[in-house]
């Protein structure tokens, strides 16, 4: 496909309250999309729209709601259709993270995921696609993904189902819509500095214990901003990649654990194993040993 131009575009981006949405509403803004924007944070998404607005770019709708709720899509995507038509390019940003090991994930961790990471991006598509195969114009999907979404990180078997996910929704439909001009970019960040780092759950460990808080500093060491990702994914629309890297330890990770199975799994679980040593001990009710197991800290 040839290069794709985000000037004069009618650009849906969801997340777009804080993080790497706004970022990204702010740098599709700064090339000239028309912009169309939701997060399930109305004051964040005001502030985003405030911050392009004072910066010369257009937001020509924008309304706080979730995701997850399917009829909440509808009528979003049913308001804009009536008075927009069609849009050109749709980016699915907003997502929700939480970790843990199987034996202390609960349901509402799993059904959180899929709900918001999974099933939110399949009702943006579902709503949004198909007219713009209909229109006939062409255009560009954006699926934001994770590194958890190519590399079986420790302790994200929950968030790793949704990301997996939405990158095997992401592989087929490159394949389904370029016959229709449009093109697909997965994009799979690594880290990066949101407020997903304070807000993360991870479920059987004590976030004040000084390994995990230092753990946390490291990660944010080597964290990259927002707008590095926004920045990658616009260069990857403009160039019409399906794989965008904001980080080159997760490019080199997956171009690992593609060509060197057996180290790739042996240091995998290495690392599994050094978090394991973070898991905070469960009681048996009427002994004082502690199990192997474990699960959330909170009271008894």
């Amino acid at each position: 496909m040839a290069t794709y131009d985000l000037r004069g575009k009618k650009t849906l981006i969801t997340g777009a309250g804080s993080g790497i949405g706004r970022a990204t509403a702010i740098a599709a803004a700064g090339v000239g999309a028309e912009l169309f924007l939701t997060d399930i944070n109305g004051p964040g998404l005001a502030e985003t729209v405030d911050m392009v607005g004072r910066a010369g770019g257009t937001v020509s709708h924008s309304l706080p709601f979730d995701v997850s709720d399917f009829d909440a899509v509808t009528a979003f995507a049913d308001d804009i259709h009536a008075e927009f038509g069609s849009l050109d390019v749709v980016m699915n940003v907003a997502g929700i993270s939480a970790w843990g090991t199987v034996e202390n994930l609960e349901h509402r961790h799993w059904k959180s995921m899929v709900d918001v990471n999974l099933m939110g991006p399949i009702h943006i598509i579902e709503k949004f696609l198909p007219p713009m195969v209909e229109a006939g114009r062409g255009g560009h999907l954006v699926n934001v993904s994770s590194a958890a979404g190519l590399i079986p990180l420790p302790w994200h078997a929950a968030y790793s189902a949704s990301k997996y996910g939405l990158r095997g929704v992401s592989e087929v439909l490159k394949y389904d819509l370029k016959r229709h001009g449009i093109g697909v970019s997965l994009v799979v960040p690594g880290g990066v500095k949101t407020g997903l780092v304070d807000t993360l759950q991870i479920a059987g460990v004590d976030r004040d214990d000084p390994r995990v808080q230092k753990l946390q500093h490291r990660f944010e060491k080597r964290a990259v901003e927002p707008s590095v990702v926004a920045d990658a994914i616009l260069a990857g629309i403009a160039k019409r990649k399906y794989l965008v890297y904001s980080s080159n330890d997760i490019r080199f990770g997956y171009w690992m654990a593609r060509k060197f199975s057996p180290p790739y799994e042996f240091v995998l679980q290495r690392a599994n194993d050094q978090f394991s040593k973070l898991l905070v001990p469960r009681r048996v009710e009427g002994s004082s040993k502690s199990t192997s197991s474990v699960r959330a800290p909170g009271p008894e």
